[in-house]
């Protein structure tokens, strides 16, 4: 099916919704946001800019506001799906590591929305760093408040203290119960899923326990096996693209000659920049494209050390936000010449997967915040399917329990 085709059939809220990614691929993927919230005021001009646009079909209420003063009471108890990506700059691996200490750690709204909600299913996403072992008790913590959301902190208690009572909970036998949740966690490389682009990321995914559902995290359907094999060893790619076929790296030697001993793999190949801009025009520095919304050149891209840009075949480095929307040689293209240029905001958006009719508001080193700090699209909406495909197994006499006609508790 076309990704451009789903009608929505379940109801969702979205929290830190930014530039928009995950909110657009669950939406594609069958979720009526009845929300999408954000306080940032660019990325909110985007959302509404888009939903004024009708672009995908969306029409979204924007809630320009701190998660900690939406009200939730407006919204019916149980819907399918709450979402969102808590900032994540106390856990990056590029910021100051303050963890759960940052007063930038928004989790705590994030369990209490599950509590005010009770949504069918939870899908969270963020940066890696947060799995790293100075981390891993809080990030255990997470998870355990999500499984068990009504075990609440206490007054001037600890998150250690909390996390003691929650192990008393998960102790218990609690099958069926209709306030806590199965969760599973996964570290994915979205390039693994068809994203022109090496960034790993955690996702977390919820369900309600007495739904009693059963789900899994979709497995991998591209790899990087598969574009060596379609560079080095019977030149599909370069077929292609109308390209000579080039060695392989030095480094990739030895695993090119392994893979030309063996069947092609069966996983389709990892997608590289070339793949994702290269029928865009080359833009021109300081000049908006006139076929092409936010298509234009950012001069004075240089290289330093760690930071080099991407080349044409390969997936692109990590989009990142960078410090007010620049990252500097993060979000760079190497040419074939070995010159670099900073990819434009219509390039990153394509790297990210977001179609060609989504514009970002603001200048193009917010809008490039807004695409460092997004989930792909295309990752939203695989994700976003498999829920989706899992919430229709609901047999209709669990689908429309007492509460579904109430709203959540006001503050």
């Amino acid at each position: 099916m076309a990704l451009d085709e789903h009608t929505p059939e379940y109801t969702s809220i979205e929290l830190f919704t930014g530039g928009g990614g995950l909110a657009l691929g669950t939406h594609r993927a069958g979720f009526h946001h009845l929300a999408v919230v954000e306080l940032e005021r660019n990325s909110c001009n985007t959302l509404v800019l888009n939903s004024t646009r009708r672009v995908d079909g969306i029409h979204w209420h924007v809630a320009q506001v701190d998660v900690a003063d939406f009200d939730y009471g407006r919204y019916p108890i149980g819907i399918d799906l709450l979402a969102g990506g808590a900032p994540c700059q106390p856990f990056s691996l590029g910021g100051k590591h303050a963890g759960e200490a940052d007063r930038r750690n928004l989790f705590p709204y994030v369990f209490d929305a599950v509590r005010r909600l009770r949504p069918k299913a939870v899908l969270l996403e963020n940066v890696k760093g947060l799995t790293r072992q100075s981390f891993a008790p809080y990030f255990n913590y997470i998870l355990l408040q999500l499984r068990f959301p009504r075990v609440t902190l206490l007054p001037d208690e600890t998150w250690e203290s909390h996390k003691e009572r929650l192990l008393v909970a998960a102790g218990a036998d609690h099958h069926a119960d209709a306030d806590c949740y199965d969760v599973q966690m996964r570290v994915v490389d979205v390039a693994d899923y068809g994203i022109p682009q090496r960034r790993h990321r955690v996702f977390i995914v919820g369900f309600r326990k007495d739904l009693d559902i059963q789900w899994e995290f979709p497995e991998p359907t591209h790899s990087q096996d598969s574009l060596l094999y379609a560079q080095y060893v019977d030149g599909s790619y370069w077929d292609q693209h109308d390209l000579v076929q080039r060695p392989a790296p030095p480094h990739l030697e030895k695993r090119v000659a392994q893979l030309a001993t063996i069947p092609r793999p069966s996983e389709n190949r990892w997608l590289t920049v070339r793949d994702a801009i290269n029928d865009l025009p080359v833009p021109v520095d300081r000049q908006p494209h006139a076929d092409y919304d936010n298509h234009i050149g950012i001069p004075d891209a240089r290289v330093y050390p760690g930071h080099t840009g991407s080349p044409w075949d390969w997936p692109a480095k990590t989009i990142k936000a960078g410090a007010h929307g620049n990252p500097g040689g993060e979000n760079m293209l190497v040419d074939d010449d070995g010159s670099v240029r900073y990819f434009t905001v219509r390039e990153l958006a394509r790297l990210q997967t977001f179609p060609d009719s989504w514009h970002f508001a603001g200048s193009w080193g917010e809008s490039r915040r807004q695409l460092g700090n997004a989930v792909p699209v295309r990752m939203a909406e695989i994700l976003g399917h498999s829920i989706a495909r899992r919430l229709s197994t609901i047999k209709e006499s669990q689908s429309h329990s007492p509460n579904l006609n109430l709203v959540a508790a006001p503050d």
